[in-house]
This record gives C-alpha cells, sequence and structure tokens, in this order.
C-alpha cells in the first residue's frame, strides 16, 4: 500500500466510505479526503457489486466519480440525500466548521442542506479550539462588483484576499463566482460573523458551516475515531 493511502486521512477516508449501502443517494464533497473516499467506493463497486446514486459537488467529484462507474444525479433530480460526506479545513469543539479550500463551498452547503445525515471526515489536525486562527474563511461573491464587496468585507474586519489561481488569474467557481478569502483574528462567535458576511450585497454563501455536522470521523496516526455529534440542525436548511 502506498503512503498516501496508509495515511490518517486515508483511513478517515475509507472509514467514511464503509458508511454507504447500497440503495443509498449520496452527497459527494469536493477535495482530497473527498477523492480518497470516492476511490474506496470505486472498490466497493468493483469487489462488493455496491450500487448507489450520487450528487457531486464540483465537476472534479463528478469526473472522478464518473471513471469509477458511480451513478450521478443532478441536486434537483434527487428529493433528499441519505448522506452527505465532506472533508473540512478546520471544526471546533462545537462542530462548527470552515470548509471551501477546494472552492466549492456554496454547492457543498446545498448539498449538505439536503442530506438527513452529514459526515464530516477531517485529521485530527483539523481539530481547533477557536475557528479563524489557522484558516481563512471562503466568500462566494458575485464576479459584477468584486471590488465593492471586498472593501464592504473588510469593513466588518477581514483582511482579504481574491483567490487566483497559479497562473495569477482569478478563481472562478464551478457556478462561475468569485472567491475573497477572509483572515480574521480568529472566530468568537461564528454564527454571528456568518450572518454579518452574508447581509452585504453580493455575498452568495460563506465557508462558515454550522450545524451541519451530524458525524465527525477523525484520522488519526493511531487509527479512527467517530463521533455522533447531535449537533442542532443548521436553521438556514429549513
Amino acid at each position: 500500500m502506498s503512503e498516501e493511502f496508509d495515511s490518517a486521512k486515508a483511513r478517515a477516508a475509507r472509514s467514511a466510505a464503509e458508511l454507504v449501502e447500497s440503495g443509498m443517494t449520496v452527497g459527494l464533497g469536493t477535495g482530497t479526503t473527498a477523492s480518497l473516499m470516492l476511490r474506496r467506493l470505486g472498490e466497493r463497486i468493483r469487489d462488493e457489486g455496491l450500487t448507489f446514486v450520487a450528487v457531486p459537488t464540483s465537476l472534479a467529484t463528478a469526473e472522478l466519480a464518473r471513471e469509477l462507474g458511480v451513478e450521478l444525479r443532478d441536486i434537483d433530480d434527487v428529493p433528499a440525500l441519505d448522506l452527505n460526506i465532506d472533508g473540512a479545513d478546520e471544526i471546533d469543539s462545537e462542530f462548527r466548521m470552515i470548509k471551501g479550500r477546494g472552492g466549492a463551498l456554496l454547492r457543498e452547503k446545498i448539498v449538505a442542506c439536503v442530506a438527513k445525515r452529514r459526515v464530516t471526515v477531517v485529521t485530527d489536525d483539523k481539530q481547533v479550539d477557536r475557528l479563524g486562527v489557522g484558516a481563512s474563511v471562503p466568500v462566494e461573491v458575485s464576479r459584477m462588483g468584486a471590488k465593492h464587496i471586498e472593501r464592504r468585507l473588510q469593513r466588518l474586519g477581514a483582511e482579504t484576499e481574491l483567490r487566483r489561481n497559479a497562473d495569477g488569474l482569478s478563481f472562478v467557481t464551478d457556478g462561475g463566482n468569485l472567491i475573497i478569502d477572509c483572515r480574521f483574528p480568529g472566530i468568537d462567535d461564528p454564527a454571528d460573523l456568518d450572518a454579518r458576511l452574508k447581509s452585504v450585497v453580493g455575498v452568495f454563501e460563506t465557508g462558515l458551516f454550522i450545524g451541519l455536522c451530524d458525524v465527525l470521523i477523525v484520522g488519526k496516526d493511531d487509527g479512527v475515531e467517530r463521533i455522533e455529534t447531535h449537533a442542532r440542525r443548521s436553521p438556514g436548511c429549513g
């Protein structure tokens, strides 16, 4: 087994993949953890005859899923999801998260809100006492007026940076939007900050995920821990 697949992240991702059962409709996250989980699901399709329908949160996830033989549907073509599996950039003791490093935060939050059970997969270094100390909060915004939106975000106390690709051009989400990464010196009240960021006209969504983790799977050097969070469901999900 390669070093990659022997890592704490890979062990956690594979553990999450075992939660998928035949007949389920499953949301598939975006990023390296989601890719490892998806590859394990591909193995289960091949070796066990696992059958399920998946809703991807990004074009990259959709492409990999097709390669692995996963049946895909659009979010509007399913009444609900049995399960959603995704990673996180940071998660605190109340299971509030920062997500969106992969640039799919709007789609990830829409899919998470449709799921009956939300599974978050992290390594133990992603567990923090206070959100925002180590990670910026991605904010997905309109391309029109982006400079004005960025200035308004700065007035809320953020140090901002428009996300760019390696070639220096602006990063554009699968939905055609921009991302402004907002740095705060630690976040005392994530729900309040989320509301204040969303009050800015032109902000579509933030990378603050609150009440959207029902099961936390933590990969560690010596194994995997699974935690039932009993987190209160996000009010924005109805």
